[in-house]
């Protein structure tokens, strides 16, 4: 029995004709390497539909061009060889390509002070697009850190100088007494409140640059902001750590300015939009603040 051609049914008029700004898929499942490290990625891909009497895209053609990227180290040079592709195989139809690439990049990352060490992820999202202006990239990464409130470290210290004043009023106070008593409850009758708290980059990159700078971006926020939070740890790395929150304190508008100037500096940056969330422990609500340097999101 002779078989009949398949028929293409994307291949038809529009019944109605219009250009549409972006025609794809989302969530698609790709297993990417970012940082030597293999993860489970998602990926959005499309393209513009520029010609109005076209019913649709190929949009197996942006499935299977994703293959590329498969067991490869997750770089700008590979993703705009994907784009290409994308228009290459669109000629006539698109005019703009589209791949935004999301996971959580998983960094191995060392204890203060003791030799252990421990695995962190990172969620990230780099968003791409190739145009007839070139290519456009930019980076969006989630950093988690410690935040320790000024205001509730200079209350602790006042209660605390108020009990040394009752406990010594009638008391010698030597150098043996004052030891003893710092050792003591007493000795820390309020502790600041801390919260656990997340920097959110959005960072546009300089496309002439091969290397996707994730990693490079996490180390400059971590060590800006002094209070990276920890994985495997001792108990020498955890006094390490109070020490570290201790001498670190920040309102939220002490870390956005901390990584403003800290992003500012790294290489291969156009421009950026950050915004620092201190999930408060003493209100049920968040402490947040903003801040960018030359950016303008792209349409």
């Amino acid at each position: 029995m002779n078989k009949l051609p398949l028929e293409d049914i994307a291949a038809a008029p529009a019944p109605r004709l219009g250009t549409l700004s972006w025609v794809g898929m989302e969530r698609i499942a790709l297993p990417l390497q970012v940082a030597g490290q293999a993860i489970a990625g998602q990926a959005s891909a499309g393209v513009s539909l520029d010609d109005p009497t076209a019913r649709g895209i190929h949009m197996s053609r942006l499935y299977l061009a994703l293959e590329a990227l498969e067991g490869q180290e997750l770089s700008l040079p590979r993703v705009a060889a994907v784009l290409d592709t994308f228009l290459a195989s669109h000629e006539g139809l698109a005019r703009q390509a589209f791949l935004d690439l999301e996971g959580e990049a998983l960094l191995r990352r060392p204890a203060l002070i003791s030799p252990l060490s421990g695995w962190k992820t990172y969620p990230f999202a780099l968003r791409c697009r190739r145009d007839d202006r070139g290519l456009h990239a930019t980076l969006d990464l989630t950093v988690g850190y410690s935040s320790t409130c000024p205001c509730s470290a200079a209350l602790a210290r006042q209660l605390i100088q108020q009990a040394f004043d009752a406990d010594f009023t009638e008391m010698p106070v030597t150098r043996e007494a004052v030891h003893a008593w710092l050792g003591s409850d007493q000795g820390i009758l309020a502790t600041p409140h801390s919260q656990r708290s997340q920097a959110h980059l959005s960072v546009r990159l300089d496309t002439g640059r091969d290397e996707l700078p994730l990693q490079r971006l996490v180390d400059g926020v971590e060590s800006a902001l002094g209070t990276a939070l920890q994985t495997a740890v001792k108990r020498v790395d955890e006094q390490a750590f109070a020490l570290a929150n201790g001498q670190n304190l920040m309102f939220c508008e002490d870390a956005a300015r901390h990584l403003h100037h800290a992003l500012r500096d790294q290489p291969g940056i156009g421009g950026f939009a950050l915004r620092v969330v201190h999930a408060e422990s003493l209100h049920a609500h968040d402490a947040v603040a903003r801040s960018e340097w030359n950016w303008r999101e792209e349409g």
